[in-house]
């Protein structure tokens, strides 16, 4: 009952400082809410659709225009301009006014109808990979068509059926399923790893933050002594405000984009529980321990900058961790965004059961737990250490 009364104490400490400092309010809050909207209002069409493209028709027949006007219809690329040659073509894209241009020589269409195989070429860049990817993608989607389109005409005045002229066409048919994100959309595969992760590196910074601030405002005696020296105690206290803010901010974003939005997810509303839970704790455990590690406000703000800068990279959504190098894939059980995002992929994305991701959940119930191995020293700092800025 004493513990829970000091707990009690602690915490209507901190939800004053909390409401003093309005640095509290703008990273615990208004900033993490901006985020969610930001990033989910810009992927809000799924792809992006209507990128600049170019086309160099030296043939220039209604056949050749024909290619022009069906790459302008895909819904990712919008043909801009017509250019006179390649130069100028490739002078836009290093204007980055197009991000890739439709080459079709002359005599294309004369070579087609004497089936002599003319050449199409389609250029893109890839300074933006996925506006190259998806240049590629649509232009050659255009040339095969093209090709197509003319040889079923071909193939329709020699006699043949549509059965047999879709045989020769398309020897193999191919029966695409793909699981989860059906509609390819990046709002669902880049906003439920970019977001969590910001939030995670606020969850850092303001852990280590308010631990910091009781040595620079000179209050670390009395948060101690409140709790007649238990750091346990200390640490219980000072952080339960926090982590219902915390739990407040992350359950919204999950209902906003599972339940308002739409993204797929397979797993028990129950598993969204748990996964945010596992968020916010292991994210405090994390910025705690830096703190202990390095008792600084300063260093330790610095560590866990670092530390979540480098987790969207070492979660394996953007590239994946078993194409890394050997020390960096072991490298990358070190960062709590790996682990939420397995556990989200496993368990959320595609429904399966909380024991098939046992070792990513164990692996975030470690983090929680790394305020143990420096609480005394954390208490040491609290109680011996001067605040040097």
């Amino acid at each position: 009952m004493k513990y829970l009364k000091q707990i009690y104490d602690i915490a209507l400490r901190e939800l004053l400082i909390l409401r003093q400092n309005h640095i509290y309010s703008f990273c615990m809050v208004l900033f993490p809410v901006l985020v969610m909207f930001f990033f989910t209002s810009m992927l809000d069409d799924g792809l992006p659709i209507d990128m600049p493209v170019g086309v160099v028709d030296l043939d220039n027949t209604s056949t050749t225009r024909a290619l022009g006007r069906k790459l302008d219809g895909l819904q990712m690329s919008k043909v801009i301009a017509h250019y006179p040659s390649v130069a100028e073509a490739r002078r836009a894209i290093q204007r980055n006014e197009i991000y890739g241009f439709l080459y079709i020589p002359k005599g294309t269409t004369e070579k087609l109808l004497a089936s002599r195989q003319p050449k199409i070429s389609y250029y893109y860049t890839y300074t933006t990979l996925a506006a190259g990817s998806m240049m590629m993608k649509d232009m050659k989607t255009v040339s095969t068509l093209g090709s197509a389109g003319l040889g079923q005409a071909t193939m329709r005045a020699k006699g043949l059926t549509d059965q047999q002229i879709q045989t020769l066409l398309q020897p193999i048919r191919v029966d695409l399923h793909q699981i989860a994100n059906p509609w390819s959309s990046y709002n669902v595969y880049l906003t439920t790893v970019m977001v969590p992760g910001i939030i995670m590196l606020f969850i850092f910074l303001i852990s280590a933050y308010s631990i910091g601030t009781e040595l620079k405002f000179v209050t670390a005696k009395d948060w101690i002594g409140r709790a007649d020296g238990n750091i346990t105690v200390a640490l219980l206290g000072k952080f339960l405000p926090q982590t219902v803010i915390w739990l407040a901010i992350v359950y919204s974003y999950e209902y906003y984009v599972f339940y308002h939005l739409g993204f797929p997810h397979q797993g028990s509303p129950w598993m969204l529980v748990l996964l945010g839970l596992m968020q916010v704790l292991a994210s405090q455990g994390f910025g705690i321990f830096a703190f202990g590690l390095m008792p600084s406000l300063r260093m330790s703000m610095s560590i866990c900058s670092l530390w979540a800068v480098l987790s969207i990279s070492m979660a394996g959504s953007a590239f994946p961790i078993m194409g890394m190098d050997g020390p960096l894939q072991s490298l990358s059980w070190l960062f709590p965004l790996r682990h939420y995002w397995m556990m989200y992929q496993i368990c959320v994305f595609n429904g399966f059961p909380l024991i098939e991701a046992w070792f990513h959940f164990a692996a975030l119930a470690g983090f929680m737990l790394l305020p143990w191995l420096v609480a005394k020293k954390i208490k040491n700092a609290m109680l011996t250490y001067v605040y040097i800025p």
